[in-house]
């Protein structure tokens, strides 16, 4: 392993620390043990979803407790923004243009966040424990202030360690971020669920019956994201001449899941938005609202399936670029047997996608929904869904891939610098 590489897993492991660190730093003016025992007690529902999200932040109300989804929520916006407006989509391609693109999207984020976080200050002042004492030490102004500004500055380091690690780090910083959070919950869970069995709330069978769920569903994930269309390529004979000493694919791999994790991610802070706003209102229409997108319900999961298979196919349409492939293809001498090289091919690669993608949505909202319906008929008491094991599975086979890229490319450069 080469000094680089070493290098660069040190800095993204040093940066989620940090995160890890920032989980225990609870906003200033409010009681923690009440916030506990009230997060004890309602495990199963937005705040579980919430929680599992932010890594064990929301149960501390920690400044992270917003998580890193903010700024998810301001870059969808953007990204469908930048596809309905000609002018926003060029700004992207241009390198000038995407550090504003980038810009826009960081005060997106500030909005945003102060959005998020007045709602969840003003839904803690009702909040007290079970001796009575409020959740809340200081006036209700000057914690909504207080919150609101830590909250804030939480959300933006997240933010800021995100994009040093894609930088600087290995793998992408934000995914490897909410990966972190995840993974940093599972010793509760089992904690929890050892407990639950020991005191007899939980049957040996229902575990059993768990860990089969979770080991066939990672197995489930693996499969589908190796899984990927090879479309042949042939090359003249010319080509094949002046390439003889170097490594020439003849083969398109297209996967099967274009999109990647994104359009679970998407789906998840487009739907938590607003249940933390909608959350800290009084008003009955508006609890009603809310109660209906709980996420223990079945509507609830509806929309993340609907969600999830619309941005599936939304960022495969962003990912996939048939028509530079075809170009590619055009100058390189090669073709698709049967396809005429242009246009042709271009449009022999978009329905291959297309239709790949179908098959990819469905296993991405069905993995992100199916798994969650099931745990619930068990009777489980705290959040748990393929969304987290969905995402946790996909960040980790991605973050492998550019490491075995990385050890790739170093062999190469060696070899490249010795003459061979």
């Amino acid at each position: 392993m080469n000094k680089n590489l070493v290098n660069k897993i040190l800095i993204t492991i040093g940066f989620l620390f940090i995160y890890r660190l920032l989980a225990y730093v609870p906003v200033p003016g409010v009681d923690t043990a009440v916030i506990a025992s009230f997060f004890d007690s309602h495990q199963s529902d937005a705040l579980g979803l919430f929680n599992m999200f932010s890594g064990n932040a929301v149960q501390r109300l920690s400044v992270i407790s917003l998580g890193i989804m903010p700024y998810i929520t301001a870059s969808i916006i953007m990204e469908l923004l930048a596809a309905t407006f000609p002018t926003l989509g060029q700004m992207k391609k241009e390198r000038d243009g995407m550090t504003k693109y980038m810009q826009i999207i960081r005060y997106a984020t500030i909005v945003i966040t102060l959005i998020q976080a007045v709602g969840v200050s003003v839904g803690l002042q009702s909040l007290t424990g079970p001796s009575g004492n409020s959740a809340i030490l200081a006036d209700h102004t000057t914690f909504i202030m207080l919150s609101a500004v830590s909250m804030l500055a939480g959300t933006m380091l997240l933010m800021w360690i995100g994009e040093q690690i894609t930088q600087s780090g290995i793998g992408n910083g934000i995914s490897l971020i909410i990966f972190a959070g995840i993974v940093s919950a599972i010793p509760r869970a089992i904690g929890q669920t050892v407990e639950m069995v020991n005191t007899g709330a939980m049957s040996f069978l229902t575990v059993i019956a768990i860990v089969v769920l979770v080991l066939g569903t990672v197995g489930i994930i693996i499969y589908v994201e190796l899984g990927e269309r090879r479309v042949p390529i042939t090359y003249a004979k010319k080509t094949m001449m002046q390439n003889q000493n170097k490594r020439v694919m003849n083969y398109i791999p297209i996967k099967v899941n274009l999109a990647g994790v994104i359009p679970v991610i998407f789906a998840s802070a487009i739907l938590m938005f607003p249940m933390t706003v909608l959350g800290s209102s009084t008003n009955p229409t508006v609890q009603a609202i809310a109660d209906f997108l709980h996420p223990g319900g079945y509507f609830f999961n509806f929309l993340t399936f609907i969600f999830v298979i619309f941005f599936a196919f939304f960022y495969a349409s962003i990912t996939f670029n048939a028509k530079d492939i075809a170009d590619n293809l055009k100058r390189q001498g090669g073709f698709i047997p049967g396809i005429r090289t242009g246009d042709a091919t271009k449009e022999f690669l978009n329905t291959t996608a297309s239709n790949l993608t179908v098959t990819g949505a469905l296993y991405l909202g069905l993995v992100a929904t199916l798994p969650f319906m099931i745990i619930k008929g068990m009777g489980v008491p705290f959040f748990f869904g393929g969304t987290a094991v969905l995402i946790v599975v996909q960040v980790a086979l991605d973050t492998m891939r550019k490491i075995e890229a990385q050890i790739y490319m170093s062999k190469y450069e060696t070899l490249s610098a010795v003459g061979l």
